[in-house]
Parts: structure tokens; sequence; C-alpha cells
């Protein structure tokens, strides 16, 4: 069992269960990162960068913040192999990105109450006071100075409402948020970065209320009870096509 939850646990057990078990449990080492990760993590960590500078009052300018985004990138190609598609060359992410934050960086910015802000709480059931066994433990991107929560994605499709309204991650930032600060977030807000042919940024605002803390726990509880049981099999998709177990994936015999 782990020792902690987390968003990125539960919604991989959801995704498949399989390689949440080669992942979390066995721990079996990923020969590649593939390009959409490396992309999504450079991003965060440029946008990170940018909002710790802004609360410490130090100017950015783009081209620093461009090569925040590289430097992230080189990094993590020095720690595992980059498995690129047929679209998604190095060269055309590079230029995607560049784009990406130049828009970011083009809108006003509001005061920043926090950046990559950690929590390790109890995942209690707010209707019966329940506990599970385990904390609850993730980072905010960013909360704002008015108490909205700002989650950012990159995609290569846009979102839509009903994708902002169900999003787990939002949920349980909200649930945290309120459990820490004793009163509910202002706004739950997703700014989707779009690797489309010409980037955009889209915006989508949402909320949560306690009947969708609630059914976040339920949804913990019943993951937490699948692993207890040891109930792993794969599920097919879209997503195998990037998938770093592929290999234990088709060797796997059901045990």
């Amino acid at each position: 069992m782990p020792d902690h939850l987390s968003v990125s646990q539960i919604n991989l057990y959801l995704l498949c269960s399989l390689k949440y078990r080669f992942q979390y449990l066995d721990e079996l080492p990923k020969p590649f990162r593939s390009s959409a990760l490396v992309f999504g993590s450079a991003i965060h960590a440029a946008l990170a960068w940018y909002h710790n500078q802004e609360v410490i009052g130090n100017g950015v300018t783009l081209e620093k913040l461009c090569k925040i985004f590289e430097a992230d990138w080189y990094a993590q190609g020095l720690e595992t192999e980059i498995l690129y598609n047929s679209v998604d060359s190095k060269t055309a992410l590079r230029v995607t990105g560049r784009e990406i934050l130049g828009l970011y960086f083009a809108q006003p910015q509001h005061k920043i109450q926090g950046s990559e802000v950690a929590f390790t709480i109890p995942l209690v059931n707010p209707a019966t006071g329940e506990k599970l066994p385990m904390n609850l433990e993730g980072f905010i991107d960013l909360i704002s100075g008015d108490d909205t929560i700002v989650e950012f994605k990159t995609s290569g499709q846009a979102m839509n409402p009903r994708d902002a309204d169900n999003h787990l991650q939002l949920t349980a930032y909200s649930y945290a948020y309120q459990a820490i600060n004793h009163r509910p977030a202002k706004l739950l807000r997703i700014v989707d970065f779009v690797k489309a042919r010409k980037p955009k940024m889209l915006v989508l605002d949402t909320s949560r209320t306690t009947e969708d803390h609630t059914r976040f726990f339920h949804l913990a509880k019943a993951m937490l009870s699948g692993v207890h049981h040891r109930v792993f099999f794969p599920r097919t998709g879209f997503w195998c096509r990037d998938c770093e177990y592929a290999e234990q994936c088709k060797a796997w015999e059901g045990n």
C-alpha cells in the first residue's frame, strides 16, 4: 500500500490499474518519458518560477521565462530518454512552448497568494467524519490573492466546461484549501494551453460543493480498497501509445 494518497495516484488507477501497480507498487524503472509529459512539466516549471519571482518583486522578461522552460526541458533530457511522436518534434515543441508562455505573459497578472503550494491533510468524509488511513498530499499550482485556485494544463485538444466541472484535481484542491483555511475557495480555474498549430490559452471557471468533496472521498476510498485487494488489470486506449510499461503489459498474465 502507498504511504499517502495523491490525485495523480487516483487518476492513474482509474485510467489503468495495472500501470498504477507497475509505477507505484513495483516501482519499475521507466525507459523513457513522452514528449507530452516533458512539455507539460517544463511549462509548469517555468510558470512556477515566474510566479515566485512575481511574489518577491523581481522583474521578469519573456525571454528569461522562455529560457527557464528550455533549461527544464534540457534537464529532463539528461535524466531519461524523451520519446517524440510523428507530430511533436523537439523543435516544434520548443516553438510552441515559447508561444504559449508569450500568451500567458501578455495577460494582466493578479496578486499572488502562493505558487506550488504544498499540502498534507487528512482525507475525511464531510458527511460522516470517516477518515481514510493515510493523508492526501499534493501541490496547488497557484492561489491568487482573491482565493482563486488555478490549475495549469497543457493539452492537444481544447477542454470544455464539462471537463472543468469534472476535473478531479480541482476537486481535491478545493477540498484541501477549505480544510486548511476553513473557508471555501472563491473560484476554481483551469488555464488550458492548447498545443494547436496556432497555440491558444483557454480559461475555464468552475466551483465545487460539499457533495463533490464527499464523492471524492468515496472515490479515494474505493481506489484504496482496490489496491488493498490487489485488483490490477490493463485498460487499453489511446494512452497506450506512449506507455512506458508496454512490454511489461504485454507479458502480464493476470498475476
